[in-house]
């Protein structure tokens, strides 16, 4: 039997598992968050699923307010460090869900992305502790 995932408003972290680890792993291993409309999701990093029940300030956001946002996000798990966040629609434009991740590209210049290293690598060692 073929299986079928189904993505909507009320899916669960276990039905956007696949979707978000896809993305985690494509993206080389960038943490990844990702949270339907009505239920808190999931997030992953290392490979890892670190939350069943995530939810973060950008999630909401992009969920609330329909558009990509890229920011530094001022609280939650990602706290000072660029990310993006961009929603996943029905077939009338409404989020169903949304997915973010850290944004390297986020940072002007190559000086500046090497300089925030050390930052973005220490803040997700505190993360996994």
């Amino acid at each position: 039997m073929d299986e079928c995932f189904v993505l909507s408003a009320n899916s669960t972290s276990r039905d956007l598992l696949p979707i978000a680890m896809a993305v985690h792993e494509i993206l080389n291993r960038l943490p990844v968050t990702m949270r339907s409309k009505n239920y808190p999701g999931i997030r992953i990093e290392n490979g890892e699923i670190k939350s069943e029940s995530y939810t973060g300030p950008v999630l909401e956001v992009g969920l609330n307010e329909n558009h990509i946002i890229k920011i530094k996000s001022e609280s939650g798990e990602y706290r000072s460090i660029p990310v993006i966040v961009a929603q996943i629609r029905d077939s009338i434009g409404s989020p169903v869900a949304a997915l973010d991740v850290v944004d390297i590209a986020g940072t002007s210049d190559l000086a500046d992305l090497m300089s925030r290293q050390t930052q973005i690598i220490d803040q997700m060692r505190d993360c996994t502790i």
